[in-house]
C-alpha cells in the first residue's frame, strides 16, 4: 500500500472515529437524565405573607395568609369548603358558629371568643379583614371542623385532608427523583427516598413515557418514573374527627297540629269551645307572635289563661310567629347579630313566662339575600330552644327551586320539625284557576322533602278551605281571574245554592263544581272528608311525623274522624 493509501486510510478511519465519537456523545447525552435541581421556591412561587395551599391533592386557587406565624383561611373558602356553620356578620364584624348546645362568637383583631356566655382565649386572632376579604384561621376552623392540616416551609405552603375515603398511593422502590415535567430531561424537584409514600393525582391527563403524577406527603407534585415505583395501590383516608350529635324534641306519638288564628285577644277565650269540636289533636299553634321591627322588636297576643285550658284538655301550645308587618325589612333584621339575638331572646322569654310547649316559625317573606341570614337565624334559636326544652318547628313552602335558599337539609339537622305547607297550590295572586292542594302537588311535597329531612321531622300540612274562583272578561274582552277563600262548610252550600252537584276529579283527587253567574264563570275544587282522606293516605303511607291543618273553624266536624284513623 503506498503512502497517499495509506493516508486515505488513516483519514477515513479517524473521520469515523469522529463520527462515532459525536453519536455516541448523542446517545449518551439523550439517554443521561438530567441534574439539574429547581428550586420549591421557584416551582411554587408566592410572596412573603402567601401561603400556598394544598387541598387534598390538587393546588387551589387561592392562597392564604400568613401572620404572625398563623395560617388564615378566606372566609368563602372556609364556608363553601370546610364548614358551612361558620356565618359571617359583615355590618357587625361578627363571625359565629353553633353547635347544637353553643353559640360561639368571635369579632375581628380579636383573640377572645365567646361560647355562649363564657370568654375564651386562644394566642392568635381570629378573625382578620384585608382590604375586602375577610380571613380566619385555620386552627379555629379546624376546632371545629372536619378537617386537618400540616403546614410547611421554604415555600409556606399547607396540605390539607378534608376529603375522607380511598384514594391511590405507591411507594418509592429505589431511591430516585421527582420531576417537574415527565421527562428524564425536567429539572429535579425532590430526591426521593426508598420507601416514600406517594399519591397519585387525580387527573385526566395522559401522562406518557414510563412516568406517574404523583404528589409527596409535604404537598410537591410531580411525576416519576414508573419503573422506581411498586405497584399502585388504594388505601383509606379516614377522619379522626367527631361531629356534635343534634338532639330533638320529638313525640312517641304522631303530630296531629292545627293552628289557630289569633288577631285579638279576645279571640283566646274561644279556644276550648274550638278544641271541643275536633278529634285527637296533639298541639295547637295559636298565631300569637309577629316581628314588629328591624330590631328584633315583637307584639304579642299570649294568654296565660290559653294555656292552661289547652294543657287541661290534654294539648300542647306550638305559638306561632310570623313576618307579615310590612314595617319590617328581613333582610335588615336577620343580618345583624345583635338583632338576631334580640329576636330570640324576646321569643324564648315569651315561652317560659307562658309556659309554651314549642316555638311554630312562620317567616314567608324570606328574599334570596335573606335566606344565609335565615338559616342562621333558625341555628342560634335552635341553640336556646334545646337548652330551655321548648319544641321547635319551621314552617316552609313545597320544595322547589325558587325556595330552595331556606335550606331544609339544614333545618331538619337543627330543628325538631319541619313542616311543609302543601297548599296554595293556587294561591290568591295565581294568574289561572286551580285546585288550592291537588293529590299531586301533595305526593310531590312529601316525595321532595323527604330527600332532604328524615321523614321523622317532617310534618305534612294540609288545607281546610279552598278557593272560589271567578274568570270574566273585562271591556277588551280579557280574561281576568280573581279568588276568595272560603271554609268547607260554607263552599259545599255555595254550591248547593247555585244548584251543581259536584264532581269528583280523578286527577285532584277533589270534587269539582263551576257555574256561570252575571257573566263569570265561578269554579271550585273543594276540600272535604274524600280529598282529605287522599292527602292523609299519602301522609299515612310516607310514614312522616304527622300532619298540621289550616286553620281551626274552617273543618267541617267529620274531618276530624278522617285525620284520626291515620294519626291515631
Amino acid at each position: 500500500m503506498d503512502r497517499k493509501t495509506r493516508q486515505a486510510v488513516i483519514g477515513t478511519t479517524i473521520a469515523l472515529l469522529a463520527i462515532i465519537i459525536v453519536v455516541a456523545a448523542a446517545i449518551i447525552k439523550k439517554f443521561t437524565p438530567s441534574n439539574e435541581v429547581m428550586e420549591l421556591t421557584e416551582y411554587y412561587k408566592i410572596e412573603d405573607n402567601e401561603v400556598l395551599t394544598i387541598m387534598q391533592d390538587s393546588i387551589y386557587e387561592k392562597k392564604a395568609l400568613l401572620e404572625d406565624g398563623t395560617v388564615y383561611l378566606d372566609y368563602e373558602t372556609v364556608n363553601e369548603k370546610f364548614n358551612k356553620r361558620f356565618y359571617l356578620d359583615t355590618n357587625e364584624n361578627i363571625l359565629t358558629y353553633t353547635t347544637p348546645t353553643e353559640v360561639i362568637k368571635a369579632e375581628v383583631g380579636s383573640n377572645e371568643y365567646y361560647v355562649n356566655k363564657s370568654k375564651n382565649k386562644v394566642n392568635y386572632d381570629i378573625l382578620k379583614i384585608k382590604g375586602d376579604q375577610v380571613y380566619v384561621a385555620i386552627d379555629f376552623v379546624k376546632q371545629y371542623s372536619d378537617m386537618r392540616y400540616v403546614q410547611y416551609s421554604d415555600p409556606n405552603r399547607i396540605v390539607i385532608q378534608y376529603n375522607w375515603g380511598d384514594y391511590l398511593f405507591t411507594n418509592v422502590k429505589k431511591p430516585t427523583e421527582l420531576r417537574v415535567e415527565p421527562s428524564i430531561k425536567s429539572d429535579i424537584l425532590v430526591e426521593l427516598t426508598k420507601d416514600q409514600l406517594l399519591m397519585y393525582i387525580d387527573t385526566s391527563e395522559v401522562v406518557k413515557g414510563g412516568f406517574s403524577k404523583v404528589m409527596t406527603e409535604d404537598g410537591v407534585i410531580g411525576y416519576v418514573k414508573n419503573k422506581f415505583i411498586v405497584e399502585s395501590y388504594y388505601d383509606t383516608v379516614k377522619s379522626d374527627y367527631t361531629a356534635p350529635e343534634y338532639t330533638h324534641i320529638t313525640k312517641d306519638q304522631k303530630v296531629n297540629l292545627v293552628w289557630h288564628q289569633v288577631t285579638n285577644n279576645s279571640a283566646n277565650n274561644n279556644v276550648l269551645n274550638l278544641l271541643e269540636k275536633t278529634k285527637g289533636v296533639t298541639a295547637i299553634s295559636p298565631t300569637w307572635f309577629k316581628v314588629s321591627s328591624n330590631e328584633g322588636s315583637i307584639e304579642s297576643l299570649a294568654d296565660e289563661t290559653y294555656v292552661e285550658r289547652v294543657h287541661s284538655v290534654g294539648v300542647e301550645v306550638w305559638a306561632l310567629i310570623d313576618d307579615f308587618s310590612t314595617d319590617v325589612n328581613m333582610y335588615e333584621l336577620l343580618s345583624y347579630t345583635s338583632r338576631r339575638e334580640k329576636l330570640i331572646n324576646e321569643l324564648i322569654a315569651e315561652s317560659i313566662k307562658y309556659n309554651l310547649d314549642g316555638i311554630n316559625i312562620d317567616f314567608e317573606n324570606i328574599s334570596l339575600e335573606t335566606g344565609i341570614h335565615y338559616i342562621q337565624f333558625i341555628r342560634e334559636l335552635s341553640v336556646k330552644c334545646r337548652s330551655n326544652g321548648i319544641i321547635l318547628s319551621i314552617d316552609n313552602y313545597v320544595p322547589s327551586d325558587f325556595t330552595a335558599y331556606f335550606d331544609k337539609e339544614e333545618q331538619g339537622v337543627v330543628a325538631d320539625y319541619v313542616v311543609i305547607m302543601a297548599y296554595d297550590e293556587h294561591h290568591a295572586g295565581s294568574e289561572v284557576s286551580g285546585s288550592v292542594s291537588s293529590i299531586n302537588f301533595v305526593k310531590n311535597a312529601i316525595d321532595n322533602t323527604l330527600t332532604m329531612v328524615p321523614k321523622e321531622r317532617v310534618i305534612i300540612a294540609i288545607p281546610f278551605y279552598t278557593r272560589l274562583w271567578k274568570e270574566a272578561a273585562d271591556a277588551n274582552g280579557t280574561i281576568t281571574v280573581s279568588s276568595e277563600a272560603y271554609s268547607m262548610t260554607n263552599a259545599q252550600n255555595l254550591l248547593k245554592d247555585h244548584g251543581v252537584t259536584p264532581e269528583w276529579d280523578e286527577e285532584t283527587a277533589q270534587y269539582y263544581g263551576q257555574y256561570e253567574s252575571d257573566g263569570a264563570t265561578f269554579k271550585m275544587w273543594l276540600e272535604e272528608e274524600e280529598s282529605i282522606e287522599a292527602k292523609m293516605k299519602l301522609i299515612d303511607q310516607s310514614d312522616v311525623a304527622g300532619v298540621a291543618s289550616w286553620k281551626l273553624g274552617l273543618e267541617k266536624e267529620d274531618i276530624w274522624n278522617v285525620i284520626m284513623k291515620y294519626v291515631n
